[in-house]
């Protein structure tokens, strides 16, 4: 089996992967070691040292390439990696066994114009924040599967995905879905008013994002800037052809992880 250790050099030291490919290769593996994520293939599986955005940055990746993942956290709070850095022997062992669960988890794909990517978390629609800006509340307009879905009186709007339900869209109010739920969440960010609250809808539907006029915002995915929009720009926001499949060790303990990371 061929392994990739892929290290974010900020937070895990390039010994530290070297260390642990010479593991993979006495436990009978190949392994190759990467320190960017554009170099990531001709691998079976990927070992990811990091924090949470290390793993979404190589999840990316993956996606791309049908590589399945499992992290090791050299970060701070490391929700979306399976082991601590104390466990690297238990992670080498997971990694190399051919019957490790696996579970894939959903993506957004977001259009602006016609202009495409693709997120593992969420897309953030947000009212820019600067001296030159003036301080009013924005008004955002949503359509899910062509169906008026309401407005929102908010500085913002999160659309997640069941792994970015636990990250972004929870700090701003919203619920948690756990990675099975064919759903995504959609989530104001310091609304205005009381009757908004976050919704719940079909994966399978299509959700249309429209501004005021006179709005501007800029639209964020996982964390990355992606492009500012108006009212006369078209934001489309759907499942994700893509998937990033992650090795686990326990594919039922979410909860536990949950409370464990969270609490």
């Amino acid at each position: 089996m061929k392994v990739g250790v892929f290290f974010n050099a900020v937070q895990a030291e390039k010994r530290v992967a070297e260390e642990l490919s010479d593991a993979l290769r006495a436990r009978g593996g190949e392994a190759r070691v990467f320190s960017c994520a554009e170099q990531i293939g001709e691998v079976d599986r990927l070992l990811v040292l990091g924090g949470d955005g290390t793993v979404l940055h190589a999840a990316h990746r993956c996606s791309e390439l049908g590589i399945p993942l499992l992290g090791i956290n050299f970060g701070t709070l490391g929700f979306l990696t399976e082991f601590e850095r104390e466990q690297t022997q238990d992670a080498i062992e997971a990694i190399l066994d051919p019957r490790c669960d696996s579970l894939p988890r959903t993506m957004l794909e977001v259009s602006l114009n016609g202009k495409k990517t693709d997120c593992l978390n969420e897309c953030a629609v947000l009212r820019p924040v600067s001296p030159a800006e003036r301080n009013r509340v924005g008004k955002i307009s949503v359509s899910v599967g062509g169906s008026g879905a309401g407005e929102y009186r908010a500085d913002g709007l999160i659309v997640a995905t069941p792994t970015g339900s636990t990250a972004y869209s929870l700090s701003a109010g919203g619920s948690i879905l756990t990675p099975d739920c064919a759903a995504f969440l959609l989530t104001p960010v310091c609304s205005f008013s009381m009757r908004s609250r976050p919704i719940v809808c079909s994966e399978n539907q299509q959700i249309a994002v429209a501004l005021s006029e006179g709005e501007r915002h800029l639209i964020y995915c996982d964390g990355a800037f992606f492009g500012e929009a108006g009212p006369e720009d078209e934001i489309l926001i759907r499942k994700s052809p893509r998937c990033a499949v992650f090795l686990t060790r326990d594919k039922n303990g979410y909860f536990r992880r949950l409370s464990e990371k969270i609490n």
